[in-house]
């Protein structure tokens, strides 16, 4: 666009002419009204082919919805650049229409910036045309600078959820929806609860949005009674009165403490003090200090309509100093109890004295110690020979406190590199387990810590997961004691030896450490809303087992199932040299994808496994997985729905669909079972895979 000025103004417009050149690049310097003609012709040819780029520029940027925050911006921008150009076409026009009287086409010039000057400065004095043209640029500028900007917003919001499987914005903007509202649709659950970040916050947001006003009923039904008072349940394992009573309690929009007397054993003594000696059985609830009984006494009160006198009175007095206490952190717990470890003492003077970050082999390794750093300070620290120094580190490095950064060998005495466990960039970042600094007591046995783990378990899944399995109170979960104990537990798997495991053992370990694990992710990260959530859930989230980080992915199908390649991915777990393939088991056990949950409501039901019965209990939770609903057979129409489990891992239950079909049909009901087997033989029989529901098991 050209600004054509009378000789009077060229000396005033000459300095602010130079930075409207800077601004927009592609514009010639104003020509004077005495040049040639020739020179004239050629100038305004060049301005047509660069008006025709700016109008179609123009209708580019008006054709494109930016966001509502920046778009009032862009486009009052736009607005006055097309303005501007309008006039300077008009002002071209009688230019070119007088150019043949040299005094006649100063004075149209003149009329022409006048006219500018008063259409869109009125205020303004004729010494500010040329820096309107300039500020018309620098607006235009901006204006591409913020739809370049705007778009690549978009495509990057559009790329992460598409990755995540969570572009479910169904065409809002085709459907009347303005920009503003898809953006907001296209923000993270996460991003927006960045300032007041919860973990269980996910447990709501990551909900489908089909869910959320059933959601909403359901909290408002179940909203608990706001009391000043207290609720003690005593329990213990496997007594369904104990499980009565809890539903009653539930009913009744009730909260209270739960008091398991399996895993507080000293509550058990407590409890029979307060009972006088008499009848101590459980379950027990109390009502601030008052001991009201049973579940039987519980009915019996509520049909007399005392029940409600005394929730009125939980309501309004605050528990005495002589009612029951809930659970205390650590209370009864054997993590903090043993014999100390010498050498974790060691450790702990040998580590702030030689870790440092290094460089080995064109690599800089942080918080690293080279092997004969490590044997001077045992020389020193102990008053060893070099020798005996050397086998002392040794022994630390089996017992799993440090490691080779290339694992290239256990310890040598000289330049090599070598990292403590908790030091390891992986470990940290990703292991959910590691405990805080080193532990001074001496590493337990894989057997015990597996009872006990199991025992916590059990106790979880009694008092915070629905009778059939199927629903988890996750926020309860997260607030609990039981909870707060598997932590403490886990912390000591680091160190444990898990080769010398037997078969059992390791199924029922690393069945009921998925099941907990996968709680433990909810809890920390969220439910995973789509296909790159769920990756993460499964390949980042990871414990240090024995030495080795084992993630649920590693478990399932480098442990459980031989080392076999997860579904969409070509590659095994475990690698040849990988230490974790000698605790792999020899051959896949197909009947552990029923006993695997990993959160999602089309998943098997929660239960806990135990070593001794563990193909017994296997056998029975795929016959009710399978008679729940993971197999439907329509004999009328020959059709068989079966779970996506067997589509992604057919390969463990058979070659071909008939075998996969036979496999299953073993644990349905015999009369079923045999009519599904005389289906297989006609050819027209039909296999059909169900839909897979992500959803959260809560």
């Amino acid at each position: 666009m050209d600004m054509e000025s009378s000789p009077k103004h060229n000396v005033e417009q000459s300095e602010e002419m130079k930075s409207a050149e800077i601004i927009a690049k592609e514009v010639s310097p104003k020509h004077n009204v005495e040049e040639s003609e020739e020179k004239k012709e050629e100038e305004e040819e060049e301005e047509e082919v660069k008006s025709v780029d700016i109008e179609e520029e123009d209708e580019e940027m008006e054709s494109i919805d930016i966001h509502e925050v920046e778009g009032d911006k862009t486009v009052s921008s736009m607005d006055e650049i097309e303005s501007l150009d309008s006039d300077d076409d008009s002002s071209e026009s009688s230019v070119d229409s007088k150019h043949e009287d040299d005094d006649g086409t100063s004075k149209a010039r003149e009329e022409t910036v006048e006219e500018q000057s008063n259409s869109h400065h009125s205020s303004s004095s004729p010494d500010a045309n040329s820096s309107s043209t300039s500020s018309a640029w620098t607006e235009k500028a901006a204006a591409i600078k913020n739809f370049v900007r705007v778009k690549s917003e978009v495509a990057v919001h559009t790329l992460i959820r598409r990755l995540s499987g969570k572009l479910s914005v169904d065409n809002a903007a085709a459907h009347g929806g303005t920009r503003d509202d898809e953006v907001k649709s296209m923000e993270s659950p996460k991003s927006e609860g960045k300032s007041m970040w919860n973990p269980l916050s996910y447990l709501k947001m990551m909900q489908n949005d089909d869910d959320e006003s059933v959601d909403r009923e359901e909290e408002a039904v179940l909203e608990s009674v706001v009391m000043k008072g207290r609720i003690i349940l005593y329990t213990r394992l496997g007594c369904e009165e104990c499980r009565e009573c809890r539903l009653f309690l539930h009913e009744k929009r009730l909260r209270y403490v739960e008091i398991n007397i399996d895993i507080y054993p000293t509550r058990k003594l407590e409890l029979e003090k307060i009972c006088g000696g008499g009848d101590n059985d459980v379950p027990k609830v109390f009502f601030n200090q008052e001991l009201v009984g049973s579940f039987k006494e519980l009915k019996v009160l509520e049909e007399s309509g005392e029940l409600e006198e005394k929730i009125r009175h939980l309501i309004e007095e605050a528990p005495p100093r002589e009612a029951p206490l809930p659970p205390f952190s650590g209370e009864d717990d054997a993590s903090s109890k043993g014999p100390v470890d010498e050498l974790a003492l060691i450790v702990l003077r040998m580590k702030p004295c030689i870790v440092k970050d290094r460089f080995y082999k064109m690599r800089r390794f942080k918080n690293s110690f080279l092997g004969s750093e490590a044997v001077d300070f045992l020389c020193e620290d102990q008053s060893l020979e070099r020798e005996a120094a050397v086998e002392v580190a040794r022994k630390l490095a089996s017992q799993l406190f440090f490691q080779h950064v290339l694992e290239e060998n256990q310890f040598e005495d000289g330049n090599h590199l070598y990292r403590f466990l908790d030091d390891d960039p992986l470990v940290s970042s990703q292991c959910h387990n590691i405990p805080r600094g080193i532990i001074e007591l001496k590493p337990r046995p894989i057997a015990e810590i597996e009872s006990r783990l199991r025992l916590v378990y059990r106790a979880i899944l009694e008092a915070y997961t629905s009778p059939d399995g199927k629903h988890v109170d996750y926020r309860s979960i997260h607030g609990s004691e039981e909870f707060a104990r598997y932590l403490r537990i886990i912390q000591e798997l680091h160190r444990v030896e898990l080769e010398d495991m037997q078969r059992e053992e390791k199924l029922a370990f690393f069945i009921n450490l998925y099941n907990m694990m996968a709680i433990h992710s909810i809890l920390v990260c969220g439910h995973p809303a789509g296909t790159f959530d769920r990756t993460k859930m499964f390949m980042d989230f990871k414990y240090v087992i024995g030495g080795n980080t084992y993630s649920l992915s590693a478990i399932q199908n480098g442990i459980l199932r031989g080392n076999q390649r997860p579904i969409f991915n070509p590659i095994k777990p475990f690698g040849v040299k990988d230490k974790r393939s000698k605790v792999a088991l020899p051959y896949a056990e197909p009947l552990t994808h029923f006993a695997l949950v990993c959160g999602t409501r089309s998943g098997p039901p929660l239960r806990c496994f135990t070593p001794g019965e563990i193909d017994k209990e296997l056998m029975e939770a795929a016959r009710d997985f399978l008679r729940g609903g993971g197999l439907i057979v329509d004999l009328n129409e020959k059709v068989a729905y079966i779970s996506q489990i067997f589509n992604w891992y057919g390969v463990d239950f058979g070659k071909s669909k008939e075998e996969v079909l036979k496999h299953a049909s073993t644990f349905l009901e015999p009369q079923l079972s045999e009519a599904l087997l005389d289906c297989l033989v006609d050819t027209q029989f039909e296999v059909k895979y169900q839909r897979y529901d992500w959803g959260l098991n809560n």
